[in-house]
């Protein structure tokens, strides 16, 4: 991969280029009540419900946010205020990028063009976006699309909007649940993952792994 040049360098947005914190707004609503064990469970199931709640059809974050936040609540026996899932929608727009980001994506950005798909409202991320320090070709949501990544029918949105094919892209994520497994079954060959420590290796996808956005100009020899 590092001889190809691609005609879009695409990515995920919250979690790969910008801080995500869901975890920590977790935390500070939580932290008080539930002990460390406690709060680690916590966190671990309002992840996974965010996904699950993604995978069905589209609905605004906002209800994604409230419902995950609801479900974990009921699961480990923590009262629920809707007021709650709203500050934690709130918070979103507010999250600015890892520190090696700004640097990595402006080298990049000077010979190939950036493209966002992001699993956000159109409200929420160009606000994040702005804080990014590179210009970009596109910003793509799942608002736009009518989807949420996993799901194929965003990244073909993406696909659709650009003109472009799988054979186009090179696709950078954080993530094998919500992006990269998805980029391997819609046939992108040139996938990058950025090992934030999310989740583990899963090299049956077929990528090359950086250790953060510094690193990725030199994916292209840049």
């Amino acid at each position: 991969m590092p001889t190809f040049r691609p005609k879009y360098v695409t990515f995920d947005c919250h979690g790969t280029l910008i801080h995500y914190q869901m975890a920590e707004a977790a935390m500070d609503l939580y932290g008080e009540r539930l002990g460390k064990e406690a709060m680690d469970a916590f966190i671990r199931n309002f992840s996974a419900y965010r996904l699950d709640e993604i995978m069905g059809d589209w609905k605004p974050y906002a209800d994604v946010v409230h419902n995950a936040l609801e479900r974990t609540c009921k699961r480990n026996n923590v009262p629920f205020k809707p007021e709650d899932a709203e500050m934690v929608y709130q918070r979103v727009p507010t999250w600015g990028p890892h520190a090696d980001v700004p640097a990595g994506l402006a080298k990049v950005a000077s010979e190939i063009p950036l493209v966002i798909l992001s699993n956000a409202m159109n409200a929420q991320i160009m606000s994040n976006v702005a804080q990014l320090g590179a210009p970009f070709h596109a910003v793509y949501t799942a608002e736009q699309a009518q989807a949420y990544k996993p799901r194929f029918k965003a990244f073909e949105y993406m696909f659709d909007m650009l003109g472009c094919g799988p054979e186009d892209i090179v696709h950078c994520s954080s993530s094998f649940r919500y992006d990269l497994m998805s980029a391997h079954d819609l046939g992108i060959r040139n996938k990058v993952w950025v090992n934030r420590g999310h989740e583990p290796a899963n090299p049956y996808y077929g990528y090359v792994e950086i250790p953060n956005i510094s690193a990725l100009p030199g994916v292209f020899g840049l």
